[in-house]
């Protein structure tokens, strides 16, 4: 059976693994697809977490102000629109891809989030 923590641990886990993903893509033709689809999974992630996750369960005290992190991300920065509105007629201008990935990693490294996430991978 799987623990809360484990569970929490897995899912941080696959939240750092898509932002990696997004670290790593050199900006070729048919990356903003890369894109989207690591950006949806961050984003479904990151919504289970603040809305699945009961922070009683989870002994970390690093969990809440981590949750509270995710939920700034979730209200603040939307780029599904965006991406939307760029793939029929961008999806090929490589500046365009990369100014879009760059604004989505700088999103997530804001206050330190992406840092903390590996934290807490650690921690618990």
């Amino acid at each position: 059976m799987v623990t809360y923590n484990e569970h929490l641990k897995n899912i941080l886990f696959q939240v750092l693994s898509s932002y990696h993903t997004l670290r790593e893509i050199k900006d070729n033709p048919g990356d903003l697809e890369i894109v989207r689809k690591e950006l949806l999974k961050i984003n479904g992630f990151i919504k289970v977490i603040t809305n699945n996750i009961d922070s009683k369960n989870i002994q970390s005290s690093d969990f809440k102000p981590l949750q509270s992190k995710f939920r700034h991300y979730l209200e603040n920065y939307f780029f599904e629109k965006e991406i939307e509105t760029m793939t029929p007629l961008y999806s090929n201008d490589l500046d365009r891809v990369k100014n879009m990935r760059l604004k989505i990693l700088e999103s997530l490294e804001d206050k330190k989030m992406m840092d903390d996430v590996g934290d807490m991978i650690e921690k618990i």
